[in-house]
């Protein structure tokens, strides 16, 4: 069974990403685009202070090649 995912804003998704080699691309409207050495493209919805919802943040690990369990490591 999958571990569940844990219930974070997109400024908490976006220091993982970071941690993980993103960088900050560029942003189409509330988007933030980033991406990663490889050519790996995240995108994440920034709406300050509102919890991005479990499939979108499943969208993101998706994008960024993490695990749950990986990105729980990242985000301490």
């Amino acid at each position: 069974m999958s571990e569940k995912l844990p219930r974070v804003t997109a400024a908490d998704a976006i220091k993982v990403l970071e941690r993980a080699g993103f960088v900050f691309s560029r942003q189409s409207g509330s988007h933030k685009i980033y991406k990663n050495k490889e050519g790996r493209r995240a995108t994440v919805p920034y709406h300050s202070g509102k919890i991005l919802h479990p499939k979108t943040l499943s969208g993101i690990l998706w994008d960024a090649d993490l695990n749950v369990e990986k990105f729980k490591e990242l985000l301490k």
